[in-house]
């Protein structure tokens, strides 16, 4: 088999994971989809204009265009855009009518029933993981281990500095001021977009990061 032969193999391979497929729409149509950032609302029966223009693509199906674009509208990140006289795109990035007010209650329904249920996830979990370690016999240090365990007085101090109060998920949004817990010290910071369990933070220095929810506190 050719090096050429190889290549159009790959390229004609079924793309059957929902996050490949969005980057490869996001590839194809960069001014309709994203994969980072607050994405566009979409138009009004975007599916048949998509089903249309890659009818004669083999990588996608449209049953598998169905699912991808089902879980892109109803990503965090996507429903955040879903504001009122927020504009919809098609797939050329052209105005598609505005978002009324019906829709965007819906999706700001949705977005809240999420964070709630992800919340409520978390704080399972977090109850199990306590519940385990209090199952854990205690263990009597030694001496040895008290001694190197001792800290100065000084050490004290900075411990109680960064003593951070838990942050409540749910209500974490766009343009939250939080925390983040960088090492032994917590950075001020500003939230610019919520991503599942994770969140995109611009610090005080500018510098931009993508952090775990857990190391984010008020």
């Amino acid at each position: 088999m050719t090096e050429i032969q190889t290549d159009v193999q790959a390229e004609s391979q079924k793309l059957t994971n929902n996050k490949e497929i969005i980057a490869y729409l996001a590839e194809k149509f960069p001014l309709c989809f994203s994969v980072e950032g607050e994405a566009k609302p979409l138009k009004i029966g975007l599916f048949q204009d998509l089903a249309e223009a890659l009818k004669d693509d083999e990588r996608v199906s449209k049953t598998q265009l169905r699912h991808a674009l089902r879980q892109y509208t109803s990503n965090w990140r996507y429903l955040h855009g879903c504001r009122l006289g927020a504009e919809r795109v098609d797939l050329q990035g052209n105005p598609a009518g505005v978002l009324e007010q019906e829709h965007v209650e819906h999706a700001q329904q949705q977005l809240a029933e999420a964070k709630a249920k992800f919340a409520e996830k978390r704080a399972a979990e977090k109850a199990a993981n306590t519940k385990q370690v209090k199952k854990r016999p205690a263990r009597k240090p030694s001496d040895k281990a008290m001694k190197a365990t001792r800290k100065p007085a000084t050490d004290k101090v900075r411990k109680a500095k960064v003593e951070l109060k838990e942050i409540d998920f749910a209500t974490l949004q766009k343009g939250s001021q939080v925390k983040v817990k960088v090492g032994d010290s917590a950075k001020q910071a500003v939230v610019l977009d919520v991503i599942k369990d994770n969140a995109r933070v611009e610090l005080d220095n500018g510098l931009v990061l993508t952090v775990a929810t857990d190391r984010l506190f008020a």
